[in-house]
């Protein structure tokens, strides 16, 4: 797959926040990116969403009832399929910056304060965003090039198999398929 296909992929941004005011906030900032922004009101929203559908960054608030923002990011963090999402803390600028560390420590790719600068929250929703495509655009690649030499692997087995059952092998033959493999491996590794 091209980079170009890859970057036009849309990655799902999940926003968590127990205040109404700060989902339109949030949805308001980040609105011009043109992903897709799926809201949740508390820890168990999220996790829940998070089980259904792959998200590549949760912007997470640190003060909700119930299970709060450090909580839900530790449970985000022990599941195999969500603990590489990264996670965005925000918080209010009046909470002690002992919380700041706390979320480092509990996984947070990133803690910001609200209110918050418009710009820099969607700086660094980008990064995110791009770092996620590159990381599938890296998996379809590797995919695609464990799927050419498991294609050498079979094609090498079946080589074997004519060597050891033809009387005697057909040379024009065999050397018209090791130079196809030649290509294969080459293409793989780019030369």
């Amino acid at each position: 797959m091209s980079a170009e296909a890859t970057s036009n992929e849309r990655a799902s941004i999940l926003l968590v926040d127990d205040m109404e005011d700060n989902l339109i906030a949030l949805e308001a900032v980040l609105g011009s990116l043109n992903e897709p922004l799926v809201r949740a009101r508390s820890g168990e929203e999220a996790m829940k969403a998070l089980l259904r559908r792959h998200f590549a960054l949760v912007l997470l608030d640190v003060r909700m009832p119930g299970m709060d923002g450090f909580e839900t990011a530790a449970n985000i963090k022990r599941l195999d399929q969500t603990k590489d999402v990264p996670i965005i803390f925000l918080t209010g600028a009046e909470d002690d910056s002992g919380y700041a560390f706390r979320g480092y420590a509990t996984g947070a790719a990133d803690y910001l304060t609200k209110p918050f600068d418009p710009w820099v929250l969607r700086a660094k929703v980008t990064v995110f965003l791009d770092l996620h495509r590159k990381n599938l655009q890296l998996e379809r690649l590797l995919a695609q090039e464990q799927a050419e030499y498991g294609e050498v692997g079979s094609r090498l087995t079946e080589l074997e198999r004519q060597l050891d059952t033809e009387e005697p092998p057909d040379l024009a033959a065999l050397r018209v398929q090791v130079r196809e493999l030649r290509q294969l491996v080459a293409r793989g590794r780019g030369f």
